[in-house]
C-alpha cells in the first residue's frame, strides 16, 4: 500500500532553516508528481509546492516562493522540502502527499517557528 513518511521537523528560531524529507514507498514514485502542503492551527489545509515526476518543474505559493524549495531524488524514492528564512507564520504541520486516483497523506511533521 502506498505510505509517505516524513521527517525532519522541529523547533527552529525566526531566520532558520530546516529541511523536511518523505520518504515514499508502495507506488512507482518516479512517475508521479508529489506535493508539499501544511497545516496550521485553525486553518485549513493549504498547498506549499509541488514538483512533477522528473523534477523539472516546480510551483510554489506566494507565501514561500524564493524562501522554499521542493526537490526529490527517484533512486532513494524521496522528496524534500528545504524551507529558509523560516517566519513564525511558517508555523504548521507539514504533510507530503501524491494524487492518483485519490489523495495520499504521510502522517505530518511539526515544525514550529519561534520569533
Amino acid at each position: 500500500q502506498v505510505q509517505l513518511v516524513e521527517s525532519g521537523g522541529g523547533l527552529v528560531q525566526a531566520g532558520g532553516s530546516l529541511r523536511l524529507s518523505c520518504a515514499a514507498s508502495g507506488f512507482t514514485f518516479s512517475s508521479k508528481a508529489m506535493s508539499w502542503y501544511r497545516q496550521a492551527p485553525g486553518k485549513e489545509r493549504e498547498l506549499v509546492a509541488t514538483i512533477i515526476s522528473t523534477g523539472a518543474i516546480t510551483n510554489y505559493a506566494d507565501s514561500v516562493k524564493g524562501r522554499f524549495i521542493i526537490s526529490r531524488d527517484n533512486a532513494k524514492n524521496t522528496v524534500y522540502l528545504q524551507m529558509n528564512s523560516l517566519k513564525p507564520e511558517d508555523t504548521a504541520v507539514y504533510y507530503c502527499n501524491t494524487r492518483f486516483g485519490a489523495f495520499y497523506w504521510g502522517q505530518g511533521t511539526q515544525v514550529t517557528v519561534s520569533s
